[in-house]
């Protein structure tokens, strides 16, 4: 299991915007728009049951995902596999635990109710993805004229 470096670290708990790249049955790569959060030593998302990134995650598990600054000059990109946590693969409790943590990562912030976030995830079933990586990547760019 990798451990990410303090800076990573730092950056991914800074930032929330993220590409990340599955890869369908073809082989050829699917890419997908996500707000994600620092969850243990990767990120981790909230998305819809019958997305294509989750199709693909569940026969692949392989990813990429890139997390941007919102100007795109700095950036840090995570390789690794992906775990899907969904009703049909995680107990109900631990499933939301999972989905609260998530949401308090991604969206940096305590949901006003928590009650109603529960009842919104279990009505639409939506999973977590957890992505766990093996490497990282870190680039700050700066502007030619800076």
């Amino acid at each position: 299991m990798h451990t990410l470096s303090a800076p990573v670290r730092e950056f991914l708990a800074a930032h929330h915007d993220a590409v990340l790249t599955t890869f369908r049955k073809d082989g050829s790569a699917q890419m997908s728009i996500v707000t994600c959060g620092l969850y243990g030593e990767g990120v981790a998302f909230m998305t819809g049951p019958d997305l294509a990134k989750v199709a693909n995650l569940r026969r692949d598990p392989r990813c990429s995902i890139l997390v941007s600054q919102h100007n795109w000059w700095g950036y840090v990109v995570l390789q690794g596999n992906a775990r899907v946590y969904a009703p049909d693969n995680t107990g109900p409790e631990e499933l939301r635990l999972i989905l609260r943590d998530v949401y308090r990562s991604a969206a940096a912030k305590v949901h006003p109710d928590w009650e109603e976030f529960d009842q919104a995830m279990v009505a639409e079933g939506r999973p977590a993805v957890v992505v766990s990586p093996e490497s990282e990547f870190m680039q700050i760019l700066r502007p030619a004229d800076a």
